[in-house]
């Protein structure tokens, strides 16, 4: 297993910390050359010196790449460094204030969240395909969410997440002809976003706003280390998964999931050329059933 990405090139979006990280160290010890990003250099630099001090190949890149040129100075780094760029995963993202709804958030605060997660996903993307279509092979794996539902409350955070799946799967079926593969993950795990005193009272808020079950609520309250999801990212960019494309797949401990493609449920039909428009009462009946 530790060759599994020998000679590959690999890009982690938001790998100085938390999901990015510990999906940054796995690739790195499976064999590819990774290049570490994230806003905070610090960081980043902290990340590296831990994958390079255990023998493996990694160097980094400090900055948002919700900003265009940053995310294809990224992408050119990977390339320069080690020939190519194979693998990339986008993890990078930044939660909603405290208690954000449609009724308190701003206009900024909106624009600052979609940037941070669909931006960030987009422009790495785009600076990443030409380069992995010239190859006839590549890997990306984006970061989704269960908050794409809308259970867990906000604006920005949900439709940026519900983008991003959206923006995946219309990458796979662009690319699938050049074998370039992408698919989502949305992880359940233990990072800085998901722990504190904040972090607590709002899932418990949400709870008791009915917005989450009892089931969900504890498993929010308690998610496994990144280590636990980091596994299938690590998967999706290898060779094992090959066939597999325009998925978005569940990693929270060691439950694995699979959103299933969305498909319209059949309420009614008639010939538009011989009958009139659904009168009110009639699409009433048909969407509630009575």
């Amino acid at each position: 297993m530790g060759a599994l990405l020998q000679n590959r090139g690999a890009v982690v979006i938001g790998g100085s910390r938390g999901v990015g990280r510990a999906v940054a160290e796995l690739l790195a010890r499976l064999g590819a050359g990774v290049v570490v990003n994230g806003r905070d250099g610090d960081a980043v630099s902290q990340t590296v010196a831990a994958i390079t001090g255990t023998g493996h190949a990694a160097t980094g890149f400090a900055g948002s790449a919700a900003d265009e040129a940053t995310a294809a100075a990224v992408i050119a780094t990977c390339v320069s460094h080690f020939d190519r760029i194979d693998i990339l995963v986008n993890c990078a993202g930044i939660a909603e204030p405290p208690d954000s709804s449609i009724l308190t958030v701003t206009g900024a605060q909106f624009d600052a969240v979609m940037a941070s997660h669909i931006g960030t996903v987009f422009h790495a993307c785009r600076a990443a395909a030409p380069q992995m279509v010239a190859q006839s092979s590549g890997a990306i794996i984006n970061t989704g969410s269960f908050a794409y539902l809308g259970d867990y409350g906000g604006t920005g955070y949900p439709a940026g997440k519900g983008a991003v799946n959206s923006l995946t799967l219309a990458v796979a079926a662009e690319l699938k002809q050049h074998r370039v593969r992408a698919n989502v993950v949305c992880p359940g795990a233990k990072t800085r976003l998901s722990t504190g005193t904040d972090y607590e009272e709002q899932i418990r808020t949400l709870h008791r706003r009915g917005l989450l079950d009892e089931v969900s609520m504890q498993g929010a309250l308690n998610p496994a280390p990144p280590e636990y999801v980091a596994a299938l990212y690590a998967y999706l960019a290898s060779d094992l998964a090959r066939d597999v494309t325009g998925q978005i797949l569940v990693g929270a401990g060691n439950f694995v999931g699979r959103f299933d493609r969305p498909t319209p449920a059949f309420l009614g039909y008639r010939d538009h050329d011989t009958s009139p428009p659904w009168s009110l009462e009639e699409l009433h009946t048909m969407v509630v059933g009575e």
